[in-house]
């Protein structure tokens, strides 16, 4: 499903919709097509990134390309037409589309926006820009119909695997939003980002427009730094494949200003909130893997394991799961806004990937429920599909606690910082042959460190430490699979 307007009966334009869980930008990273190329219902037109994958984007009518509104690189706000279609070519008589040199409209977030909503249409994840037939300046004292909690629902049931459910039409309630005591003004998706990081909204000043809650206000509250001004919102206009992007990088003799933008925009918002919403306590370890690389050893050679990759990452992700098993308070959320603390009684176990687009944490879902060559499997596909820059929003999101191999780089340990919303990571560090007391004796043993970071509100020192031994004993005997699980 797509997000579309009609010009005229020969001209429709295809707006930029809302590919992933409430994202509220996209980049245009290639145009498939051109000016004059003849596009049929479905063909792909052009790849975006969002701030958690690069997603191909069909067409959802027969035509012509009239023009593209866009020129790659640049960042294109949710429900911004990005490209317009003659469905009608050779007809003469149809009126043409707006010039397209005039300044794009920028969505204005007004409490009849989140207020009246015609519908939301389902798009490729999540759910598109709600369309409406008529366009109105925003009233003061304006209906706002509670759809917060219907958005929220239908992203839960996709996640979940189920069908999302249409929202239902409520009537119109007066407005209590922005006045004082009342609800504050925000959109679903602002209110999302600010119960992730565990901002009450009552304590954010807005800086929108009517007293709006914006992204950028929830991110101040959330990091002791002053908010970057917004870029400016580009002009459309019509472009061709060898127009200059505007978000290049910009070189002199002496530095080097890359554009931050994409994942690596979402990764410094969240790893900025993270760090300064939730209390980190790191714990180390240094064990024996010796017997773990010798496990590893015999398992290439298991036909039970023919046709996925066995690694230690596979092991140590088994003995993280075990330890979750033994202690289950560990896998928990925070709930600012209820005041609550969260259980969860699965996990999806998140794994940090480097690929060329950026750290991303996708997660394995119910990775509790998989037998040993199921994660394994489990585990070279997401990997596969990371290094692909396949991985999709609904991957990333969910995840309840990660493993993070910084060991691949040659590096001991480290401190991480947890993944926004969960309450544990565990950092791996490189497997060095190492002189080590063995049965009495100093002899060569395989050797590697631990590290868990977790969410001192949730997990205190003696749950963290619980863990963190029990994954070192399964590593050090890893015959504790079999009696421990």
């Amino acid at each position: 499903m797509t997000t579309m307007t009609e010009t005229s009966a020969r001209f429709r334009e295809f707006k930029m919709p809302d590919v992933g869980e409430g994202l509220t930008e996209a980049e245009i990273l290639k145009w498939f097509v051109q000016p004059g190329d003849t596009v049929t219902d479905g063909q792909v037109v052009c790849e975006v990134e969002t701030a958690k994958a690069a997603v191909e984007l069909p067409i959802p009518f027969d035509g012509v390309v009239h023009e593209l509104r866009f020129p790659e690189g640049t960042t294109v706000d949710v429900g911004q037409v990005i490209i317009a279609i003659d469905v009608a070519p050779g007809s003469g008589d149809a009126p043409a589309p707006a010039p397209a040199a005039a300044p794009v409209q920028e969505p204005v977030e007004t409490p009849e926006a989140e207020a009246e909503p015609k519908g939301r249409t389902p798009v490729l994840v999540g759910y598109g820009v709600a369309e409406s037939s008529t366009k109105r300046r925003p009233r003061k004292g304006a209906a706002a119909a509670p759809e917060a909690a219907a958005v929220a629902a239908a992203v839960q049931a996709e996640l979940n695997g189920h069908a999302a459910p249409a929202p239902a039409a409520a009537p119109a309630v007066p407005a209590q939003a922005g006045v004082p005591g009342g609800r504050p003004l925000a959109k679903p998706p602002v209110r999302k980002l600010a119960k992730d990081l565990g901002i009450d909204l009552a304590t954010v000043t807005p800086t929108g427009k009517d007293g709006i809650i914006t992204r950028e206000d929830v991110h101040a509250a959330a990091a002791p730094i002053a908010a970057e001004a917004p870029a400016a919102v580009p002009v459309a206009e019509p472009v061709v494949a060898a127009a200059a992007e505007p978000h290049a990088a910009v070189s002199s003799a002496r530095e080097t200003r890359i554009p931050v933008k994409g994942v690596r925009k979402a990764i410094a918002q969240a790893m900025v909130g993270s760090a300064f919403t939730a209390p980190h306590v790191t714990e180390f370890v240094t064990v024996d893997v010796t017997r773990t690389m010798k496990l590893v050893a015999e398992l290439k050679e298991d036909k039970d394991m023919a046709g996925v990759r066995v690694n230690p990452l596979l092991i140590i992700a088994k003995a993280l799961l075990v330890a979750i098993k033994r202690n289950p308070e560990v896998n928990a959320a925070w709930d600012e806004a209820n005041q609550e603390i969260v259980q969860k009684h699965y996990v999806n176990l998140g794994i940090a990937a480097a690929t060329p687009r950026g750290l991303i944490v996708p997660n394995i879902k119910d990775a509790h429920d998989q037998t040993l060559p199921q994660l394994a499997a489990s585990l070279g596909e997401l990997v596969t599909t990371a290094r692909d820059g396949k991985t999709s929003p609904a991957a990333m999101a969910g995840g309840t606690v990660t493993i993070t191999n910084v060991g691949v780089f040659g590096v001991d340990t480290g401190t991480p910082i947890l993944n926004p919303g969960e309450s544990a990571i565990l950092a791996v560090g490189a497997i060095k042959l190492q002189p080590w007391v063995h049965k009495g004796k100093v002899k060569p043993r395989q050797v590697t460190t631990l590290a868990l970071s977790f969410d001192h509100r949730l997990v205190d020192g003696e749950l963290g430490s619980k863990v963190l031994a029990d994954v070192a004993a399964i590593l050090e005997q890893p015959k504790r699979l079999i009696t421990w699980a």
